[in-house]
């Protein structure tokens, strides 16, 4: 059965959330220069969303669990962000990007399920994971010293993959 005129009309105010949401996490991706930015946020968060509203709309009744498209959302956007992590020689680069865009997939599900304030919440806590963390964890390797450390051994060729395990690709 399809739902009426007004409940459909809340149910793209939820996709709209999810995709404003995602949005602004994509902003400051964007703003970090990251390979995954505005857009990508964007349509992580709608697409959860939408998922999570047809999950709940079209597939309920009888013998159906809803939950199970939840599940597969989180594997899907972990397989998208595993795309986005990439190794430069001893340095592995998209770990945050691929982070926030699972986050945006958890946000876009908030906002599917109509968990308004819970999606609100967990945006302003994933900018401020973002943002704030990244001036601190800056500031912490300045006062210990490891921010000169890491350029010194990249100047000296110490940054290179010799003597490290070949555990990873």
């Amino acid at each position: 059965m399809t739902p009426d005129v007004p409940t459909q009309l809340e149910l793209l105010l939820r996709l709209t959330a999810g995709l404003a949401l995602g949005a602004v996490i994509g902003v400051e991706r964007e703003l970090q220069r990251m390979p995954a930015g505005f857009r990508t946020h964007a349509l992580v968060g709608l697409g959860s969303a939408v998922f999570t509203v047809v999950s709940g709309f079209a597939f309920g009744g009888d013998g159906t669990d809803p939950t199970r498209i939840a599940a597969q959302i989180v594997t899907g956007v972990g397989f998208l962000g595993g795309g986005a992590i990439l190794r430069h020689g001893g340095d592995v680069k998209g770990l945050t990007t691929a982070a926030s865009l699972w986050t945006v997939a958890a946000i876009g599900m908030a906002a599917g399920a109509s968990l308004y304030i819970v999606a609100i919440g967990a945006t302003v806590l994933t900018v401020i994971a973002l943002e704030l963390f990244d001036r601190l964890e800056k500031s912490m390797k300045r006062r210990l010293g490891l921010a000169d450390r890491a350029r010194r051994e990249a100047e000296d060729g110490a940054g290179t993959d010799e003597g490290k395990a070949d555990d990873l690709p």
